[in-house]
């Protein structure tokens, strides 16, 4: 299945024989990251296996959104607004941000008051963010048939263009000296005295004293090869694109039945608003305890699939040396099939709830792969096992929208710098050091 079509990026042809820091993804982690090292003076190379934001970085929903964060994110999502802000002027390349706000739908009181109660996290951060009854909804909607009690919404959320921007971005980290290679795997890191010295890719060594992962569904694999356990399991989520049309909402909005978002043009992304397709492979019941809390909240909208992902996860290498090839460049881009039913019924709700839709024609469908945490929490974080490696991984669904702030917050922690954010709820060790798991809601 064809993936979205994601703005050419040609990679550098000459691979630098020395760095400061190798970056391995090129998804919107992985090219924030770098963007924030190279204007920071730091020599920095971005390796990507395959497309520059070609997996889930492109095939998002594209909004960029504070609202129902986990709290733990709530701190770094604010500084990631910040940054959205200007970001078109920083890159000098259009990532098609609008801050033209998010409503999520309440359908019962009981639904208006946990957004209520969410909308508290927000306090002292003078973000416009705010409950609103049914008849401002209908005010804001005229003819819209959705039936609601009110919703949350929250003007200083706004959306961006998930094909436009991670190219942009690494763009703008090459226009600033950073090397940045496209089908370039790294095979693995190597060490000398217990510390990073450089890495191992298909196409030769880097030397560099320092290796920041950001290789997003691919990590666990990646870190397992040096014998370093990370919980990490896919979600794969359906998205369908439609032809531009005129009479919809400017605000993206999330209801029981339906995700959408304006596009830049004019036609709307649309996904279901709570289902998701989980394949069972082998990690799954590696780490079924671990996810096991997860599960339990959360079984009403997962649907647990077993089919040939299970074969293909169980026939990929878990051990290889690095003068051979390696599983990421067997597979270059994780381009599932989408669940047609889950993206057709939303855009069935859709219609029936913008009838100035009801014409509107299916230009493109693709799914994604998101990697998910056990906390639904990102890991972004060094590693006390292998001093000078770094990960940016598990954002669970909510890395678009914080991702320039959390290449922010990472290269301040390869610098030794002070954090933007207090870095504690993402740290790695969590996992391993005794710490209760807590998975907290986004209310």
């Amino acid at each position: 299945m064809p993936g979205p079509f994601v703005v050419p990026f040609h990679g550098d042809a000459e691979l630098p024989a020395e760095v400061d820091v190798v970056v391995i993804g090129g998804g919107i982690i992985g090219a924030s990251t770098a963007l924030e090292l190279a204007e920071r003076g730091t020599r920095v190379a971005l390796c990507e296996k395959g497309g520059i934001g070609h997996e889930q970085s492109s095939r998002n929903w594209g909004w960029v959104r504070i609202s129902r964060r986990d709290p733990r994110e709530i701190p770094l999502m604010a500084e990631a607004l910040r940054i959205w802000r200007t970001m078109d002027e920083r890159v000098g390349r259009e990532t098609g941000y609008r801050r033209a706000g998010i409503i999520f739908t309440c359908a019962t009181d009981e639904e208006y008051a946990q957004h209520e109660r969410w909308n508290e996290n927000l306090r002292g951060y003078q973000l416009d963010s705010r409950m609103i009854s049914r008849n401002e909804f209908e005010a804001m909607f005229p003819g819209s048939n959705l039936p609601v009690k009110g919703g949350l919404y929250t003007a200083a959320d706004g959306r961006a263009e998930p094909q436009k921007a991670a190219p942009a971005i690494a763009e703008a980290a090459r226009d600033r000296g950073a090397h940045v290679m496209t089908e370039c795997a790294v095979r693995g890191v190597e060490t000398a005295g217990g510390k990073i010295c450089g890495v191992v890719t298909e196409r030769g060594y880097i030397k560099c004293q320092a290796v920041v992962l950001a290789g997003g569904a691919w990590s666990g694999l990646f870190l397992g090869n040096n014998d370093i356990n990370l919980p990490q399991l896919k979600v794969m989520n359906s998205v369908l694109r439609t032809s531009p049309a005129e009479g919809g909402p400017e605000q993206a909005i999330w209801s029981r039945h339906f995700a959408m978002r304006k596009r830049l043009d004019g036609g709307y992304t649309i996904a279901s608003g709570h289902e998701n397709v989980v394949p069972i492979v082998p990690n799954s019941f590696r780490y079924a305890l671990d996810f096991l809390p997860a599960l339990k909240k959360e079984w009403r909208s997962l649907n647990l699939r077993l089919g040939f992902r299970f074969l293909d996860e169980a026939r990929l290498p878990k051990r290889w040396g690095l003068d051979e090839p390696t599983p990421f460049e067997y597979n270059r881009v994780l381009d599932p099939q989408p669940d047609k039913r889950l993206s057709d019924t939303a855009l069935v709700h859709v219609k029936k709830a913008f009838p100035a839709l009801e014409n509107v024609e299916i230009a493109q469908r693709w799914a994604g792969y998101i990697d998910v945490t056990p906390d639904a929490v990102p890991v972004i974080s060094p590693l006390e096992q292998i001093p000078g490696l770094f990960v940016a991984t598990g954002f669970s669904g909510h890395g678009f929208g914080i991702g320039p702030a959390a290449g922010r917050l990472m290269a301040d922690l390869v610098l030794g710098k002070t954090p933007i954010v207090d870095p504690a709820d993402f740290r790695f060790s969590r996992f391993s050091d005794g710490s209760k798991i807590r998975l907290i809601s986004g209310f």
